[in-house]
């Protein structure tokens, strides 16, 4: 065998192990697959790249994501709920630490915000707005006070969106919002696939006295169809060690509190 054939063999190797970890852990980062495979960072940016031309994967600034991860994919609350599951155990400890008895707090629809609700649950004088028909049912027989929004059902969120959940949202006023995101581009904010979901939550950063993302750092480095707000709108982040460093210094220089967990 020439040396070229060999070589080729072990990029195919290399590449291969890169789409099994990819599918596993839903994002890989180019500075830690280096440092996996005894290899240049260069080398791996062009086994992306490769990758990416072949449709395999879905390039991204500093490393890369599944294929299917894209700006419109809108996966079900029952998939989500699979994926990062002790990650968002304890952001959902670290949000409750920060609710105090007496507070209003709004949790949007989604996983993350679905495990608060269940850590404020035996919280007494607590008044929760929710967009969210799972949160409410979660909460439904417990000491906290609920205020759904009513509006028309999302079957895939469970989530209320819509002229009535936003005409209600105006109408009332919060001290903390924990928000939930699909995506989270530190230069360009916090998105979701959804329009409609995307204006409900942004009525709600207007609403709150403060703003809370609540994210696992898989959702980093990632743009979904809409908008909901820029960075500047936040005052805290609530998300895992596995943040990328650039990621945590850009948030840091905006003047963002962060916790990680």
């Amino acid at each position: 065998m020439r040396a070229s054939e060999g070589n080729n063999l072990l990029n195919e190797e290399r590449r291969r192990a890169i789409l099994e970890l990819l599918q596993r852990e839903r994002r890989v980062l180019v500075a830690d697959l280096a440092q996996q495979f005894h290899t240049s960072q260069v080398t791996i940016r062009k086994d992306l790249e490769v990758l990416h031309v072949r449709k395999l994967i879905q390039r991204t600034h500093g490393g890369a994501l599944p294929l299917h991860d894209g700006a419109l994919e809108d996966p079900s609350l029952h998939e989500k709920e699979r994926l990062h599951r002790k990650e968002k155990l304890r952001i959902a400890s670290a949000a409750a630490r920060l609710v105090s008895e007496g507070q209003v707090v709004i949790l949007d629809s989604g996983t993350t915000t679905t495990e608060i609700a269940r850590a404020l649950r035996n919280l007494q004088n607590l008044t929760v707005i929710t967009n969210g028909v799972n949160i409410a049912a979660e909460l439904s027989n417990s000491s906290v006070e609920v205020i759904l929004t009513g509006g028309a059902v999302r079957k895939n969120s469970f989530s209320l969106v819509g002229p009535i959940a936003e005409e209600t949202l105006r109408r009332l006023s919060a001290d903390l919002l924990f928000l939930g995101v699909d995506g989270f581009d530190v230069s360009y904010g916090l998105s979701t696939p959804n329009l409609l979901e995307a204006k409900v939550n942004r009525i709600m950063t207007e609403i709150a006295k403060r703003t809370i993302a609540v994210c696992d750092s898989s959702k980093f480095g990632r743009r979904s169809l809409s908008l909901i707000v820029p960075p500047t709108s936040l005052q805290q982040v609530i998300t895992d060690k596995g943040i990328q460093k650039s990621d945590l210094q850009a948030l840091k220089n905006a003047g963002i509190d962060v916790t990680l967990v």
